[in-house]
């Protein structure tokens, strides 16, 4: 007779909400193995009994076919007294208490099963826009605690039907113990409401019959007919329209106040977004992942989609239908229109402000944007944009690699692991492209992105995720990290915080934190140099940084500046962001001699020109700086390609797209190397300082010479990338160092982000890109926090 043992098990890591409990059901099942499953504050528990092979099978099992959303970080067993009694296998109720080991799953795209039921006219959810499953469906938007049960979401206020409670408590069904489980008889409602009856106020944008039952063919009509509509989507809401419909386009971005700044497209397939873009393989895998972003992917010149939809670049940002309810209008419009449809689908937002997230709100605040409205009763507790994500090939010819341009929905809030525990700690961010990032344990909590702090939607917004975060985690900061600038927001709100909790406070400089952050990312905590290229960030010194080389050791807390490139002024202050020919003439003037070269700007802006040559002969209102970001902006000016900008990082983002990205490679890393323009570094007093100046005058002398802007962008793009590793060389050298982070704005730069790091190695340095954050601010919080969770280990 074979003795039977028990054993328990403990997961962590991201096992709730994910359809683990029922694996771990039927598992045990399939093994014969009696005992229990459920979810507790520190994962989910599993007691299994039975003969010793087969618990041991059990153990592997459980971590090579996990179901596809779990995360297993970490696993504990420890032997148990046999219960001789027991019979069967039973899912337990849950029990929680305060402070958890659990991760809460980011939302997830419908699953091709859930897909296929909304096809299926037999099926009961046929055309059903809130189904899901184990495998799919809203987990974060809609979560307020752990342990994640029905009734710690939205759906609590749904009770199951008959049909919905037999699937629920069914083993064999996929919707086994799916939280957010629903159907048309017992889950959420959506209706529409056109904007003359949306007029007559909250009263008449209610539910009813009539509006209910003609709700998605209501909408479809709307797009159909030239309209823009507003839909209440996974974590707030979306303003959609034709994107094939030139005028509509033009309208949208009227009433957005958006000229020029992409916009991202729905696609109902992928065969679609081939019709459209050049797909590698890499975009068709992001396309289709489980984190259904927008993803960057380079236009066909055939496509007749309109030019206003992405003017100043050659790519467009796509998506699949990521909700039920995207699905249902793809299905329906797709009925009626005679070409595959393509939609905008953007931030259902006024211009720089958060999402909308309630039916009320977006009546009030989308009233002048939306011409309908397509509501639903099931509610968001946290607001979750889209997340945006372009591809950055390793070399010429590899496939890529994902390069954050915003990290919301579908990746919030995986955590980044951290190499041993530490106390809690706050990072609260920059001004622009705003995130927070809150530690507890080994993880670093990096929330979604918020947007620019500058206006009090921002700013609610943000106190929001800051709260919701220390609410779901169970985790309040011992200590908090802030920007050196204080005019921040964030910076004010750490202070005021700080000083009320009597919690210690640090202040890091903007790029020793970018530094921080891509080190910590990729799991160098000794010395090491970062290169933080981006637009302007405070430096110690009270000048304006933004091209800089770090070097760092967070593991004893020092950092300091041993390289940037050449300062130079900014007429005007925050003006000169705004108007990139101020730069453009500040850099033309610091080159000295007079050159038969146009300004572009010197017809247009001529009162002003006169004021700026003022402005910089008396060395008035003009900080240096030394922004890589600024350098790019006055290239783009001086090129006659942006003299003004409608968002931030246009002129830099034109300069990219003008440039020849094949003519770029070859002269920084090809056969082209000779032909690269030479950019000397000088040092001074330990300082290395990149020759910029040199490298502008090589623009002016290349336009006298009548070259085409897009070699002259190329040149410019492959001698930068050139003259920044050299000078990394030579600092690595100096520091006895190998390893260069690489970090900031300018490293969302498709160019810049290829030839770097090819250049670095290519001097036998090892390049850090980010690969799980943003490169520009917002993935900076994570370097606040780790920087904090050193301080305060020192003061031990």
């Amino acid at each position: 007779m074979k003795t039977s043992v028990r054993r328990s098990f403990i997961a962590a890591g991201q096992v709730q909400g994910v359809g683990f409990r029922p694996f771990v059901y039927r598992l045990a099942r399939e093994e014969k193995l009696t005992g229990l499953v459920g979810n507790t504050s520190d994962g989910v528990r599993i007691e299994v009994q039975g003969e010793a092979a087969n618990i041991t099978r059990f153990g592997k099992r459980m971590l090579a076919e996990a179901p596809p959303l779990a995360r297993i970080t970490a696993l504990r067993d420890k032997n148990l007294p046999s219960l001789p009694d027991e019979k069967g296998f039973v899912i337990a109720k849950s029990a929680g208490r305060f402070g958890h080991n659990v991760l809460v799953s980011p939302d997830t795209g419908i699953c091709a099963d859930c897909r296929a039921d909304m096809r299926d006219p037999i099926n009961r959810r046929f055309a059903y826009p809130f189904t899901n499953c184990t495998n799919c469906g809203p987990r974060y938007s809609i979560t307020s605690s752990i342990p994640y049960d029905r009734t710690t979401t939205t759906m609590r206020c749904f009770p199951l039907c008959p049909d919905c409670a037999a699937e629920y408590a069914d083993p064999a069904d996929r919707r086994f113990h799916a939280q957010p489980i629903a159907c048309s008889v017992c889950g959420p409602r959506l209706w529409f409401v056109p904007k003359e009856m949306a007029e007559k106020g909250m009263a008449e944008s209610c539910p009813a019959t009539a509006n209910q039952r003609a709700a998605i063919a209501g909408a479809c009509q709307t797009l159909l007919s030239g309209g823009i509509l507003a839909i209440k989507g996974l974590g707030g809401f979306q303003l959609a329209c034709d994107a094939r419909d030139g005028a509509v386009v033009r309208e949208l971005r009227r009433r957005k106040f958006r000229p020029h700044k992409p916009l991202a497209l729905m696609v109902g397939d992928v065969i679609t977004a081939r019709a459209l873009c050049a797909l590698t393989s890499g975009h068709e895998a992001l396309l289709q992942s489980l984190g259904n972003p927008v993803t960057l992917c380079p236009r066909r010149k055939d496509t007749s989609l309109p030019a206003e939809l992405a003017p100043d670049v050659d790519n467009l940002g796509l998506m699949l239908p990521y909700t039920p309810l995207h699905a249902a209008i793809f299905d329906r419009l797709a009925m009626s229109a005679s070409t595959p449809p393509v939609l905008v689908m953007t931030s259902g937002n006024p211009c720089g402000e958060p999402l909308c997230l309630g039916n009320r709100e977006a009546l009030a605040r989308l009233a002048d944007m939306a011409d309908a409205f397509l509501f639903h009763d099931r509610d968001i507790l946290t607001r979750v944009d889209d997340s945006v994500i372009a591809l950055v090939p390793a070399s010429p010819s590899d496939a890529g690699r994902p390069l954050f341009f915003r990290r919301a929905r579908g990746y919030v809030p995986h955590p980044i692991f951290l190499p041993e525990d530490g106390p809690p700690v706050l990072g609260v961010g920059a001004e622009l492209k705003n995130t927070v990032c809150l530690t507890r344990g080994t993880r670093a909590f990096v929330g979604q992105h918020i947007g620019d702090l500058e206006n009090p939607a921002a700013i609610n917004f943000f106190e929001e995720v800051v709260e919701r975060l220390e609410t779901l985690l169970e985790t309040r900061p011992k200590a908090i990290v802030c920007d050196l600038h204080p005019d921040f927001f964030s910076t004010r709100y750490a202070c005021e915080r700080a000083a009320g909790e009597g919690l210690p406070l640090w202040r890091l400089q903007h790029h020793a934190a970018h530094a921080a952050a891509v080190l910590a990312e990729n799991n160098c905590y000794h010395a090491a140099l970062a290169l933080c290229l981006d637009g302007t960030g405070l430096g110690d010194d009270g000048n304006i940084w933004g091209g800089e080389v770090i070097l760092m050791d967070i593991s004893k807390g020092r950092w300091q500046r041993v390289g940037r490139l050449t300062p130079f002024p900014l007429p005007g202050g925050e003006a000169a962001i705004r108007e990139p020919w101020r730069c453009a003439l500040a850099l033309r003037q610091q080159c000295g001699t007079v050159r038969p070269s146009a300004a572009p700007w010197e017809r247009e802006y001529a009162h002003a020109v006169s004021s700026v040559r003022e402005m910089l002969a008396r060395k008035t209102n003009c900080p240096l700086t030394s922004s890589c970001g600024r350098l790019f902006d006055a290239v783009a000016a001086q090129l006659g390609l942006c003299l003004v900008t409608s968002y931030e990082g246009q002129a830099a983002i034109r300069l990219e797209a003008a440039a020849d990205a094949e003519l770029a490679t070859a002269l920084a890393v090809g056969s082209m190397k000779n032909n690269a323009w030479a950019l000397p570094t000088a040092e001074n007093g330990g300082l290395f300082n990149l020759d910029i100046t040199r490298l502008f005058a090589r623009v002016l002398e290349s336009l006298d010479q009548s070259q085409p802007v897009a070699a002259i962008a190329a040149h410019f793009h492959a001698s930068l990338a050139l003259g920044l590793a050299d000078m990394a060389a030579r600092a690595a050298a100096v520091a006895h160092v190998r390893k260069v982070g690489l970090s900031g704005g300018v490293m969302q730069n498709g160019i810049m982000a290829l030839l770097l790091p090819i250049c670095l190695r290519e001097r036998g340095l090892e390049p850090l890109a980010h690969h799980e954050l943003p490169p520009g601010d917002g993935g900076l919080s994570l370097g606040q926090a780790v920087w904090g969770r050193r301080m305060l280990a020192g003061m031990k």
